[in-house]
Formats: C-alpha cells, sequence, structure tokens
C-alpha cells in the first residue's frame, strides 16, 4: 500500500474516536503492552513527559515543547486529535511524522494489529513510541488521549505527570460526577513520579490529587498564577492561555529542581514567544482573518471550555457577533447552549454539523436549541459547515466578529477551507 492507501485502511479497519464515537473506546493496557512488547518496547528507550487533563493539554504539550527544542532538544509531540492532517498526531521538533515511517510500520505490523483487534488510538501510541525510539528523541511529551488511568499513553514511566485542570467532560466514559472524572485523571500518578496539578483546582480535587500522590509517594505540587509569570509572552491572544503558561513554567521549574534539567531564560522566553513557529499549534483562539469581518476559531467543546471563551469575547471589540457551532452526540449540548444563552446574547447562531458519523441530526440540534434560545429569530441551521460559515460571511459586516467553535471537527472543516 502507498501512503494514501494506508491512510484509508488505518480508518477503515481501525476507526477512530474521532469518526465513530465510544464505539471505538477500548479501555486497558493490556493490548497496548502486547503491542510494544512485540515491537521491543519502544517506549523505554526516551524520556518522557506525561500530560493528562480536561482542557489545556495541548496547548500545554505545544509551549513546553517550544521551550525545550529552544534550549536545543530533540522533542517528540503526540497529541490527538488532528485538525487537518493525520501526521499532525506524532513530530519531532514541529515536523510531521514521514509518510514512508508510517506505511512501513504498517506494512510491518498490519498482521499483528488485525490479530490482536488493536485500536485506533493504541495504533498511534504504538507508531509514536517506535518513531520516537528510532528518532532518538531527548524527551518525548505525551498528551493522554481519554482519561489517564485506562489511556494506552499510560504504559509509559515519565520524568514529570501532568494535570492540567478537571471539568466535565466524556461523562459515558469517564463518569457523570467530576469526582470520578479527577480519579481517572488522577491515573496517570506514578510511584515516586512527581506531579504537577494546574491551575483552578477546586480544593476537594487538590485533595483528592494530593492523597493519590502520598499514597504512591509522589512529589506534588499545585501551580498558581503570580506576575513574574504573566510577564513572560506568547503569540497567544486569549487569556485563558496564561493558566497554561504557568503551567508549564511551573513544570519547567521542576524539571530543574527534580531532574537537573536547566533551562535558560533565553529559552524559555523564545520558546513561548516562537510557540506557533516552533510546532505549527492550530485552532486555539485562531485568527483566520484580521479584519472585514474579523474571523477567529477555537476548538472549545465543552462547558469549561465554552465559559473561557465567553470571558475571551468579552475582552473583544465588535459591532456584532456570529456564532457558528456544531456538535457531537457525547457532549452535554443543553449545558452548553445554555451557558452560551446567558453569556453571549444579542448575537446571530449558525448551527451546523461537522461531517462525522457521529453527528448530531439537524431536527434534534434544532429541537434543542429552540428549547433553550426559546425560537428567537437569529437563529439559523445548516446541513453543512461550508455553508454555514459563508452564509455568517454574507451576513456579517466589516467591524463584526465571527467565531466558530463549539467541537474539533467544526474548526477541523473550516481550517481545511482556508488552505
Amino acid at each position: 500500500m502507498n501512503y494514501s492507501e494506508t491512510i484509508q485502511w488505518i480508518f477503515k479497519r481501525i476507526p477512530s474516536y474521532q469518526k465513530i464515537g465510544l464505539r471505538s473506546y477500548k479501555p486497558g493496557l493490556i493490548r497496548i503492552r502486547n503491542f510494544c512488547s512485540y515491537l521491543g518496547n519502544p517506549q523505554k528507550y526516551f524520556k518522557s513527559i506525561h500530560i493528562g487533563g480536561t482542557n489545556g493539554k495541548g496547548s500545554t504539550v505545544h509551549m513546553l515543547s517550544s521551550i525545550l527544542q529552544e534550549e536545543g532538544y530533540k522533542i517528540g509531540v503526540f497529541t490527538s486529535p488532528h485538525l487537518i492532517d493525520f501526521r499532525e498526531r506524532i513530530t519531532c521538533n514541529g515536523i510531521l511524522i514521514e509518510k514512508n515511517f508510517i506505511v512501513e510500520f504498517i506494512k510491518k505490523n498490519k498482521e499483528f494489529i488485525e490479530k490482536e483487534e488493536i485500536s485506533f488510538f493504541e495504533m498511534n501510541t504504538a507508531l509514536a513510541f517506535q518513531y520516537f525510539k528510532e528518532k532518538k528523541v531527548h524527551f518525548a511529551i505525551i498528551e493522554v488521549g481519554l482519561g489517564g488511568r485506562l489511556d494506552s499513553t499510560n504504559l509509559i514511566i515519565p520524568e514529570i505527570s501532568v494535570i492540567t485542570n478537571i471539568s466535565i467532560d466524556h461523562v459515558e466514559t469517564l463518569g457523570y460526577k467530576i469526582e470520578e472524572i479527577a480519579l481517572e485523571k488522577a491515573g496517570i500518578i506514578k510511584n515516586n513520579v512527581s506531579v504537577v496539578i494546574g491551575c483552578n483546582i477546586q480544593k476537594y480535587i487538590k485533595f483528592l490529587f494530593l492523597k493519590e500522590a502520598l499514597n504512591k509517594n509522589s512529589p506534588i505540587y499545585f501551580t498558581t498564577v503570580n506576575r513574574k509569570d504573566l510577564e513572560y509572552k506568547t503569540p497567544f491572544k486569549a487569556y485563558y492561555q496564561n493558566f497554561n503558561k504557568v503551567l508549564v513554567l511551573k513544570i519547567i521549574n521542576i524539571l530543574y529542581k527534580r531532574k537537573n534539567i536547566f533551562i535558560s531564560y533565553s529559552s524559555i522566553k523564545n520558546g513561548l514567544r516562537n510557540v506557533i513557529d516552533n510546532t505549527n499549534f492550530k485552532g486555539r483562539w485562531q485568527t483566520l482573518k484580521k479584519h472585514n469581518p474579523k474571523i477567529i476559531c477555537d476548538i472549545a467543546h465543552n462547558e469549561e471550555g465554552i465559559s473561557m471563551i465567553s470571558y475571551q469575547l468579552k475582552r473583544e471589540s465588535y459591532d456584532t457577533l456570529h456564532l457558528i457551532l456544531g456538535f457531537v452526540k457525547e457532549k452535554r449540548v443543553e449545558t452548553i447552549l445554555k451557558h452560551l444563552y446567558f453569556t453571549i446574547k444579542n448575537s446571530y447562531y449558525y448551527f451546523c454539523q461537522p461531517n462525522i458519523d457521529r453527528r448530531f441530526k439537524i431536527y434534534d440540534l434544532k429541537i434543542l436549541a429552540d428549547q433553550v434560545f426559546k425560537n428567537q429569530k437569529n437563529i439559523n441551521y445548516f446541513t453543512e459547515v461550508k455553508y454555514a460559515y459563508l452564509y455568517a460571511i454574507e451576513k456579517s459586516n466589516k467591524n463584526d466578529l465571527i467565531l466558530i467553535s463549539g467541537s474539533t471537527f467544526v474548526v477541523s472543516e473550516i481550517l481545511s477551507y482556508h488552505l
């Protein structure tokens, strides 16, 4: 198979959570452990940093990677999902994994993958581990896929474990209570491995993490915002990135204190300033057009994420707001819509369907939106994202703001449209 055929085989034979949702989810470490053993345990050939949490994982991963790159380290990054290109999931110093590497990996391991019924994410994880081994990276920064305790990335023994924050998401898998979700996330805390906790963690969740860390003899560090950390500049315009930034600075500090890994001030400063250039990071309050009208996209897809962009909108200047929104069925859409209704009033809404198998039927979404928005006239419905986007542009004036959000998949389609 060539690359195109290989990718088609991957998505057809082992469909992703991104495509079909919970039907693709296979929790547990048995299959990934067996697969990595079959490969010769590539995860043991490089140092790693493990990053879990609900929101902010991707931003934390890429800021940390950029800083370490500026210091001269070769950095592997494993994240999910991708926005445009499958290869975005696995990079080395910001460069996408080579197509030929993927083709050869599948060619060599196709029989094992089929026989052992390896899941899409498990295949990606093993592919990343093998790639980082062969690239001889100094550090691999590994983002948890879903939860933590039963996630296939939890096979690694990292230098540091990181939990960004805890909020409600993926309730069908992780639990409907925030304590249940926190316990799943806390599953990445390893024996005698330092764990760093991000900002804005609820007090009772802090106690839960503290208890887990004590049980595993793991030094635990809680992050707080201070004025000195905020002085570091990044290209990100959203205020919420400050929470991710101070977490990254805390991780750098712990790497030095616990692992004797010194990172210079200039590498920190330049790494944060050049994070987009160094890592090609996309989709977080990303400006697609600066004016006439201004167009921004953000992959916020749960209540806390939406609350963050609601706050950010208050810091923006515009005449009228046009919101292009789409959701997948596992999300608590009614809660998200109510939050939008009460925090972003007098706006125009364009609801649309992302082009994936998990999508809402438009009729169901219309009923739900009508219940929350009480049949306001400033709501429109579209069967495709691009139609919503083009209509919003047509209806906007030069001083208006168009925001695309609600789902990674909606943002992905808009970014593809801008290529």
